[in-house]
């Protein structure tokens, strides 16, 4: 089953599939804080929020696994280690400074501040891998992406204001998510990829649970039919999504995987447009489509020197 995730195809797919279900949570959130009547200053009620969905997604990925082939469950202390570590983080913290940022910014302005993630990510990949460098490729890539979140924001009631509970946070949900990814990629060696997104989330949501809960008031979050499956839907899209990118990040570059991760605040634009009121599609959103998809191109593409070289290195 590995080895699929080795094949070009799969992995644009992959990662496509992926960054459309990233980019679906912030309709979903944004709906969820409505419909739930969660205040958008009550900490708690997000918190808590955030670790029953991280924690239905986390179980079932674990009994999932238990189902099928339960021995790679089985991890080593040392491995036991890291994944309290990157529970911590990449479950705890990053989403911890999401929900709330998000909170307090537009769903468009979020989207933008959570694809400088993947500029994070392409610098910190330059650092820590010798084959993974910031070449002009990429630094194209990286430019005509970020030209595409713009494009697919402009107009959107775009606000350029700054507050560290909102845009802040955001920023640092985006920077928790580029390291989590490298060590995912450094550190993970020898835990299965649907081991480690079923541990990272549970762990994750075990603490957002243990500090939330005994704090939460009366009537915080009301739960209601499309509530409950709002709350559903977004622990599938968690359990699928960092399973199946955790899959791919095993075999393949972290710098060149992540630029697919700037189809995740277009398509979140797309899907607000077409679930949430006095939202719109319009030219800027196709623009921003083209440009990114050049980013992308720019980043992938081999051209015959070097394909013949990864030919020779492959002989």
């Amino acid at each position: 089953m590995d080895s699929i995730f080795q094949k070009k195809w799969v992995v644009v797919v992959t990662a496509i599939f992926c960054s459309v279900l990233w980019g679906s949570a912030f309709p979903v959130l944004k709906v969820s804080y409505e419909e739930l009547q969660m205040a958008s200053d009550d900490v708690i009620a997000k918190i808590v929020f955030a670790g029953m969905r991280f924690l239905i997604a986390g179980l079932v990925i674990l009994i999932g696994l238990f189902i099928t082939n339960r021995s790679k469950l089985v991890v080593t202390r040392r491995q036991t280690l890291f994944l309290v570590i990157f529970g911590i983080l990449q479950t705890g913290m990053q989403y911890f400074f999401f929900y709330n940022g998000l909170a307090n910014v537009s769903g468009m302005q979020g989207a933008i501040l959570q694809s400088s993630g993947t500029f994070f990510t392409v610098l910190l990949a330059h650092f820590f891998y010798t084959n993974d460098r910031l070449t002009n490729k990429k630094a194209l890539g990286l430019i005509a992406g970020f030209a595409g979140i713009i494009f697919a924001n402009w107009g959107q009631e775009l606000q350029l204001s700054f507050q560290f509970t909102g845009e802040g946070y955001m920023i640092l949900a985006a920077l928790t998510s580029a390291i989590g990814t490298i060590m995912a990629k450094e550190l993970a060696i020898g835990i299965h990829p649907f081991a480690l997104t079923g541990w990272q989330l549970t762990i994750g949501a075990a603490l957002m649970l243990m500090i939330g809960y005994p704090q939460l008031q009366e009537g915080a979050i009301v739960f209601t039919p499309l509530g409950w499956g709002l709350l559903g839907y977004s622990a599938f899209l968690s359990a699928a999504a960092f399973a199946l990118w955790y899959s791919i990040l095993k075999f393949n570059k972290a710098g060149e995987i992540s630029m697919f991760k700037f189809i995740t605040p277009v398509s979140g634009a797309i899907l607000s447009a077409m679930f949430i009121p006095g939202e719109h599609l319009n030219g800027f959103i196709i623009g921003a489509m083209a440009l990114i998809a050049i980013g992308i191109i720019a980043v992938n593409y081999k051209g015959r020197t070097e394909k013949r070289l990864v030919y020779q290195q492959d002989r």
